[in-house]
């Protein structure tokens, strides 16, 4: 069982009649986050969009919110959160608002209170840079994208 974290919310006047963002199972990850919008909003094949959900939140220090896209959507749709995760970091204050780019072939629409991404409270650590002249030595060195031949 895993502990819970008690996160302040406030529900703007936009998102009055949704449900705070609640989790789909009891082994998920994840809280399913809503669309406020107040009415229809589509979005054209290969376009963004930045999606209300009527949601404040004061996190507590050394925890940020990340935004992470709805696999279901992805998969069916290509709708995605395009700089994935997003963070909301602890010290913001203003309404969660979500981008999602539909990479699909079609126009999608977001119809008020649909299940649009899903956010998972991680701990943040803090690096603290120490500078040094070199650094040790690996097997893979200065080899990078695709040298592990995979």
């Amino acid at each position: 069982m895993s502990a819970s974290i008690t996160v302040r919310i406030v529900r703007l006047p936009h998102g009055h009649d949704l449900d705070l963002p609640a989790y789909g199972t009891a082994g998920a990850a994840g809280v399913d986050m809503q669309a406020a919008v107040e009415a229809p909003l589509t979005i054209k094949a290969g376009e963004r969009a930045l999606i209300p959900t009527g949601l404040s939140i004061a996190l507590p220090a050394g925890y940020e919110l990340q935004i992470r896209p709805r696999s279901g959507l992805a998969l069916k749709y290509g709708i995605m959160v395009p700089n994935s995760p997003g963070t909301i970091d602890e010290d913001y204050r203003g309404e969660i608002r979500i981008i999602l780019i539909n990479a699909g072939a079609e126009d999608f629409v977001i119809h008020r209170g649909m299940r649009i991404a899903q956010a998972v409270l991680a701990p943040v650590v803090k690096i603290a840079w120490q500078e040094c002249e070199s650094l040790d030595t690996t097997e893979r060195g200065h080899n990078g994208f695709g040298s592990t031949g995979h």
